[in-house]
């Protein structure tokens, strides 16, 4: 049984327009996506900060105790570890690793002393109980005592178990992309 010619071609005609559409939607996809992107914009689906959506809003000015913060981590052996874990999401900082969103708690020539939680110049720092180990059992390496190096800033979460420099230490300040802003989150 053959099919009619005029059927032959509206069938192909169908086809047509379902790929160009599908080529259409990708193109559409792909520019929404780089808009979204290039606009600072980023999506947060870790609850160490309210999940949703945030931008990324320039610093004009020195990183300040207190601040929110959007900062790429080095590659390293801990980042590479937290990454494999599941603590970190993938994304656009090198190594493939997303920015961790973050409030600056001590900056250079501060004293942290950390030990079932954290003190800073030797004040007790709030919500900073130190986990000895994760979720699933694992061991967690609390980073050891000292001063915080010129360049880096110490950075926590209040959220329990956060990965946060409890366990990474200081990071250098030149991985900061800028201030997060929450756009449209929501806290679960």
């Amino acid at each position: 049984m053959t099919v009619p010619e005029h059927i032959s071609v509206r069938i192909a005609m169908r086809r047509g327009m379902v790929l160009k559409c599908l080529v259409g939607l990708m193109f559409i996809a792909c520019a929404v996506t780089a808009a979204f992107c290039l606009g600072g914009f980023r999506v947060n689906v870790t609850p160490s900060e309210p999940m949703g959506l945030w931008r990324i809003r320039p610093l004009d000015r020195s990183v300040q105790i207190g601040d929110l913060v959007f900062v790429c981590p080095p590659v390293n052996e801990v980042m590479r570890e937290a990454r494999s874990r599941g603590y970190l999401r993938r994304g656009l900082c090198a190594g493939g690793i997303a920015p961790l969103i973050k409030t600056v708690a001590a900056t250079a020539g501060q004293r942290l002393e950390i030990t079932a939680s954290v003190r800073i110049d030797g004040c007790s720092l709030p919500h900073s109980e130190v986990a000895l180990a994760d979720g699933q059992g694992r061991a967690m390496v609390p980073f050891a005592d000292g001063i915080v190096p010129a360049g880096t800033i110490y950075l926590h979460s209040d959220f329990p178990g956060s990965f946060d420099s409890r366990y990474f230490g200081p990071l250098p300040i030149d991985g900061v992309l800028g201030l997060a802003q929450e756009v449209w989150t929501y806290a679960p």
